[in-house]
């Protein structure tokens, strides 16, 4: 199944994929829709971050690039408005000067939350949940 993800600095050597923190977990969003992820990527811009593009992967590569780096992968089905946090990291775990490794010029983690009150933390829990 084809899939679309939120990418930093897309097809460079500092490229990054877009995953949300939720306590201690990393969770990378798999848009079934390709509107739906743009649109996403859209919001992340209009809250400061740098800009992104939305690239299609099969699902399956997503997951193991997950799987190897200790995240979580969530689908995203078709019609679903997922909505960012309101607060972002102000330092991400991607390093521009780490050169990608794996799923060709693997994608690295840019975090989009930090240090979020509860109950930004039950919003996101119930955005998951809702995807499930």
């Amino acid at each position: 199944m084809r899939v679309f993800v939120v990418l930093f600095n897309a097809r460079t050597e500092n490229e990054g994929i877009h995953s949300l923190k939720v306590g201690d977990r990393n969770i990378v969003l798999m848009f079934e829709n390709e509107d739906d992820a743009t649109r996403f990527g859209g919001l992340l811009e209009a809250q400061d971050f740098p800009p992104c593009s939305v690239e299609g992967f099969e699902s399956e590569e997503i997951e193991e690039f997950c799987r190897g780096a200790g995240y979580e992968a969530k689908h995203v089905e078709t019609g679903t408005l997922v909505m960012p946090p309101e607060q972002n990291l102000e330092a991400t775990d991607w390093d521009p000067e780490t050169r990608p490794e794996g799923l060709g010029s693997s994608p690295k983690p840019a975090e989009s939350a930090e240090d979020m009150s509860q109950k930004e933390l039950d919003r996101i829990r119930q955005q998951l949940e809702n995807l499930l």
